[in-house]
């Protein structure tokens, strides 16, 4: 008997769709072709796969797990807020994953809690915080059951409550709770978005003015009180990040809290570790080289050693900015296209063909680069950056390249081409004794570099 056609044409053979259990030196077959007489057929969908519990497959095992999770007790079903969400679940691209996940103690606890109340953010902000709280909460924003917000905002807002009590002395909370307000919050509410680097920047801060206030405190000394030479004190007593208390300090001295002619000293800044040319053309023969790095690790690496990016910004990157229509490469970088030159196009190309499998349910319509294991995100910079040290550091390749870059082009329209300030431009101009030529002919340095190195 021949071999019936492909399972993935269900149309022509709807009874063949599924793991097909016999093989013929054609391939696989279903049971009638290779006379297997062992009943595979699931009892509740029909479907001829494997079996996973009571004669069902794995895929309905999760169905009905999502429902037993997902029903409210008190009315017998499933609220209609979730019900995009539990369709997401039970499609998840393997089943037998989503089984395992379900199960756990802590995860069927943490659905128990959800289902018994309203289904919004802040019915999630009062259920214990954990890694399990954050990730369905990504889940349910993907699938259109909770709006989307600003999240670094909700967590820096969740994380300054906490905070006041790390204070040795009760008096400073207030001191402290009209800083964090006046200075971060009202600052990030006003300014929309928040992205990780404010984020990161602004905890740091209150970090940072929480030891300062218990360093005054350990003292018996009062904020208005403070002199000069205990801000000197203070900031020669310990590691450079002391120096962030200037924030603190500043708006202090701003609404009369301390006194006015106060000043912390300034960071000296040190001359900050960067990759030669040489050293940027060996590393770049990596980034060329699919046996050493994988296509998502050398697109990262391109967009840091060859046009400068951070981090920050390459994690954010979607496959809207990235034109593959044509013959030549392009992204998208502070609204100017800007071409990949060869031979670091091809790994540009590779990881699109990666990324066009079907979705998950973390991302179910995610257009990210770089997508992340947070459903809807995109990965951790630091992960990325962490990955990318193998080959490469990250902060010593970007500094290497801003310098080649300021030699040679012009600082303004390298600066807008690569979504920095010309002052900061200007600075790696004035450490690189900058002459002009055309961006371009930087681009072709750089590929012509690779390619040497490579050979």
């Amino acid at each position: 008997m021949s071999r019936p056609k492909a399972p993935e044409d269900p149309q022509l053979y709807p009874e063949h769709v599924g793991v097909l259990p016999g093989v013929s030196p054609d391939g696989p077959t279903c049971r009638t072709c290779s006379g297997i007489r062992l009943n595979v057929d699931c009892v509740r969908c029909g479907q001829e796969d494997e079996l996973y519990s009571g004669g069902r497959c794995w895929r309905c095992t999760l169905s009905d797990l999502v429902d037993e999770t997902l029903t409210d007790t008190s009315t017998g079903r499933i609220s209609p807020a979730l019900e995009q969400f539990a369709s997401a679940l039970k499609g998840m691209k393997r089943a037998n994953s989503g089984l395992t996940w379900l199960r756990q103690p802590h995860v069927q606890e943490f659905f128990r809690a959800l289902v018994a109340g309203p289904t919004s953010h802040e019915a999630l902000d009062q259920l214990s915080a954990s890694r399990t709280r954050e990730y369905v909460r990504g889940l349910l924003v993907e699938h259109g059951a909770l709006p989307r917000r600003d999240e670094y905002l909700a967590v820096f807002t969740e994380w300054v409550s906490e905070v006041p009590r790390r204070l040795h002395r009760a008096t400073d909370r207030g001191v402290l709770l009209r800083y964090i307000h006046w200075s971060h919050l009202s600052k990030m509410r006003r300014a929309g978005q928040v992205d990780r680097g404010t984020f990161l920047r602004r905890k740091q801060a209150t970090t940072v003015a929480v030891e300062f206030l218990n360093w005054l405190a350990d003292r018996d000394l009062e904020l208005g009180d403070a002199t000069q030479g205990d801000i000197e004190e203070w900031a020669t007593g310990g590691s450079t990040t002391r120096l962030i208390a200037a924030d603190f300090l500043n708006w202090a001295r701003r609404v009369r809290l301390a006194n006015t002619d106060l000043r912390m000293p300034r960071h000296r800044r040190g001359t900050a570790v960067r990759m030669s040319l040489t050293e940027q053309r060996e590393a770049s023969a990596n980034l060329t080289d699919p046996e050493v790095m994988s296509s998502r690790d050398r697109v990262a690496g391109v967009l840091v050693l060859v046009f400068g990016q951070q981090i920050e910004d390459v994690v954010r990157l979607t496959w809207k900015d990235v034109d593959l229509r044509t013959g030549q490469v392009s992204i998208l970088l502070s609204g100017v296209p800007l071409p990949v030159p060869e031979p670091f196009d091809e790994a540009w190309r590779t990881l699109r063909q990666e990324t066009l499998a079907p979705n998950t349910a973390a991302h179910p319509t995610t257009d990210w680069v770089f997508p992340g294991t947070k459903p809807g995100q995109p990965v951790n910079p630091d992960h990325l950056a962490q990955r990318l040290r193998q080959h490469l550091q990250v902060r010593a390749a970007r500094l290497g390249t801003l310098n080649e870059l300021t030699k040679l082009a012009p600082v303004t329209i390298a600066a807008e081409a690569l979504g920095y300030s010309p002052h900061t431009l200007e600075l790696h101009a004035k450490d690189s004794g900058a002459t002009y030529a055309q961006y371009i002919q930087t681009l072709k340095t750089m590929a012509g570099g690779a390619s040497s190195a490579a050979s």
